[in-house]
């Protein structure tokens, strides 16, 4: 099945608090439909120092997971968020934008 959103992929985010935020997508998570976007939805998680890490401790900042469907990709060529069509036959699919019709670039990354 294609994907609409995959990995390295610059999207926007169209709805919550980070709406209007463009990121990377750091990764997809498929089975819960949700994404992981560089610099959006971003946590404070509290660590505790033990006897393997000493020096690490505090608290630090990362992307947490979230709804795939409150993200689309980033289309250059239209300045704005686009939704995605699929062109091509059997394994040899395209993703494009639906009103230009641009390509969007699939570059490989994380496992499939």
């Amino acid at each position: 099945m294609a994907k609409r959103i995959c990995v390295n992929d610059e999207v926007v985010v169209i709805s919550g608090k980070d709406r209007g935020k463009r990121g990377r997508v750091l990764r997809v998570l498929a089975a819960k439909g949700k994404v992981v976007v560089e610099g959006v939805n971003v946590i404070t998680r509290h660590l505790k120092r033990n006897p393997r890490n000493p020096n690490e401790g505090g608290r630090t900042q990362r992307p947490a997971p979230f709804p795939a469907c409150k993200v689309m990709p980033w289309s250059e060529k239209d300045g704005k968020g686009v939704r995605v069509s699929f062109k091509g036959e059997g394994r040899e699919k395209t993703r494009a934008a639906r009103k230009s019709g641009q390509v969007l670039a699939h570059t490989r990354g994380g496992r499939r």
